[in-house]
């Protein structure tokens, strides 16, 4: 996966490289079939050409530099149409980076130093009507291209979002599926478990209260009850469970590298949480830098932990695209998360800001979760 980027960027330095040697041979081919071209000449030809190789970097200059080269060219050797290819693909290469207004100035730069050739008016229009139409091409389909690269790049990430959203819902699923199995086992098993070992005690309460021999068996079936009931118990706190694997300043690290910004702030004395109130807080910032990302788009998140003497505050906010005129619907995470709270005698706010931006309050008793 590290070689993918150093493999791109080789791949477009041949492309450029392929540029300069196709178009710099093309108009040098055709000056030097001129007999009246000069050392001058080629000069404005090979710097016009060279020039795109930086098309990349600075398309700006490399607009200026193959216009003025080319109308310089022009101007001193009266060439034909294909002396402008250098020009045409510097301007096709600045409107597919965005630079349209800057395309067209121009390509009606060099179209009137192209004009200016011509011995009669009449001849200057013929001579440069043609060529206009291709300028015009130009801009055109560089503005095409640009639209169809964004429309990729949107396509790519619709489709890397996508699979997120697809994980995400197998990992709720099997969540699920784990309460759901956990419950059934619990009906199923720890009723009828823990009937067969209060039988067996009484049992063996009354033969010791008579001064009888216990069975070897009654003795067995009462310590296998309870073994079970041991095991039984261990099983369902796995299934259950659903512990966070990290902190929130490593789930604020993973933000940051993903390119959010995020910064974390942390208030007052720390300390060692219950289990489900560390489960909780986890799951509120997870949730909250998720939604970040994926609605407040190019936003500054700031999460906030607040220690007190009876409570934890944590607070979310960021300053995206989020605005009380227009509300968003609550999803499965926004749900689960109040649920959480809620359980554990908290509360939680959610919404808009009115200066812009989406804020997510929670507050959590600090003897959350100890009985739990």
């Amino acid at each position: 996966m590290s070689g993918h980027p150093v493999d791109s960027a080789l791949t477009q330095r041949l492309a450029d490289l392929a540029l300069v040697v196709v178009v710099g041979a093309l108009v040098v081919a055709s000056a030097a079939l001129d007999a009246d071209t000069t050392a001058l000449d080629f000069g404005f030809l090979v710097v016009s050409a060279a020039a795109l190789a930086f098309h990349r970097t600075a398309p700006l200059v490399v607009l200026t530099v193959a216009t003025v080269s080319g109308a310089a060219y022009v101007l001193h050797a009266h060439p034909g149409p294909l002396g402008a290819l250098s020009v045409f693909a510097a301007v096709h290469l600045a409107s597919q980076r965005g630079y349209r207004g800057w395309a067209a100035g121009a390509s009606g730069v060099f179209l009137g130093a192209y004009a200016a050739t011509g011995p009669t008016a009449q001849e200057a229009v013929e001579k440069t009507a043609l060529l206009a139409g291709w300028f015009v091409c130009a801009v055109v389909t560089g503005l095409a291209g640009r639209n169809w690269q964004a429309y990729l790049r949107q396509t790519e990430q619709r489709a890397l979002e996508a699979e997120r959203t697809r994980e995400e819902a197998a990992l709720r699923r099997a969540g699920e599926e784990r309460l759901r199995i956990a419950r059934e086992l619990h009906d199923s098993l720890t009723h009828s478990i823990s009937i067969v070992k209060l039988q067996a005690g009484v049992a063996v309460h009354l033969a010791r209260k008579r001064g009888e021999e216990v069975p070897p068996a009654l003795l067995a079936i009462q310590e296998a009850g309870g073994e079970a009931m041991r095991e039984l118990r261990a099983t369902l706190e796995v299934l259950r469970t659903d512990e966070p694997t990290g902190t929130p300043a490593l789930l604020v690290q993973r933000a940051r590298a993903a390119g959010l910004a995020v910064e974390l702030c942390v208030t007052g004395e720390e300390c060692a949480l219950p289990a489900p109130l560390d489960r909780a807080v986890y799951r509120i910032v997870q949730e909250s830098l998720t939604n970040a990302a994926r609605h407040a788009g190019p936003a500054k998140v700031r999460v906030e932990l607040a220690y007190g003497e009876d409570a934890l505050a944590v607070r979310v906010e960021d300053d995206g695209a989020a605005h009380p005129a227009r509300p968003p619907r609550p999803g499965h995470g926004l749900t689960g998360m109040r649920e959480r709270v809620t359980a554990l005698g908290g509360t939680l706010h959610t919404g808009p800001r009115e200066e812009g931006g989406f804020s997510v309050r929670a507050e959590l008793p600090l003897g959350a979760g100890e009985l739990a």
